[in-house]
């Protein structure tokens, strides 16, 4: 685990900016925003070659177990190299801005407009998490 926060603001219309550096043996790692460790509304996984995918970052939730997954193609992290991602949300739809500009969407199937936990984990060293 690189680490959680709790009890945090995380609303409808706010923006999550996660920056950090994937380690250079990064197999994948993950961004969970929800109300809880089991309650997870967004489940952002970027997998370099991690259970059997290669190079694609895999998006689900959490109520009481997994939903389907969505399978994003478009992969820009690289070894040892920075990244930004940028989430925002409405009650509707998640928008996550990769690293390299473009723009992914996954459904809010909690449809809850505040959240208050983040969890990272995974081969990634996180310099910094800022909610505005």
């Amino acid at each position: 685990m690189v680490f959680t926060v709790k009890d945090m603001s995380f609303n409808a219309g706010t923006e999550l900016k996660i920056s950090g550096k994937v380690k250079s043996d990064c197999e994948g790692f993950s961004v969970n925003v929800g109300h809880d460790c089991d309650n997870i509304a967004l489940h952002f996984n970027p997998r370099f070659t991690q259970s059997g995918d290669s190079r694609v970052i895999i998006c689900n939730s959490n109520l009481g177990g997994w939903g389907d997954e969505h399978r994003e193609p478009s992969f820009p992290f690289e070894h040892g190299q920075e990244f930004k991602v940028s989430i925002t949300f409405n009650n509707e739809t998640f928008y996550i801005k990769l690293p390299d500009g473009n723009m992914m969407s996954f459904p809010n199937r909690h449809g809850d407009d505040s959240f208050g936990h983040v969890h990272v984990y995974g081969d990634v060293k996180v310099h910094s998490v800022k909610v505005k």
